[in-house]
């Protein structure tokens, strides 16, 4: 197992801005991808953002496309979302995971381990 814990997240303004990390405890963080999902109140979980093993490439779910940044510090076993131009339909769970694949992953079932979430909620 790969115990992931996130933190962060809370209650921000539309426009304004939040981050989250996510650290990892054992297991081979630095290796493989890691991604943020979102679910929000009855929808499926959606995919925000991963970043390579290597932290060289990223890749965004269209609807945080230029406002949402992802990033890793594998010698912290962290990775962090930075959320700018906030909109209330941002408002969901937010769920860290690790993937053993090494360069991209934006599916659900591309995940091995999963955080246990944080509540992110914007008000207009």
């Amino acid at each position: 197992q790969v115990p992931l814990v996130e933190s962060g997240g809370g209650l921000a303004q539309a426009g304004g801005s939040l981050s989250l990390s996510c650290t990892a405890s054992g297991g081979t963080f630095s290796s493989g991808v890691m991604g943020w999902f979102r679910q929000a109140p009855g929808k499926e979980r959606e995919f925000v953002a991963c970043i390579s093993g290597n932290g060289d490439n990223t890749y965004y779910g269209d609807s945080v496309e230029g406002r949402f940044t992802i990033s890793r510090e594998n010698a912290k076993n962290t990775v962090y979302l930075q959320m700018n131009s906030l909109k209330p339909e941002d408002t969901a769970v937010y769920y860290c995971a690790a993937s053993k694949l090494w360069y991209y992953a934006a599916r659900v079932h591309d995940y091995d381990y999963w955080g246990q979430g944080t509540q992110v909620t914007v008000s207009s």
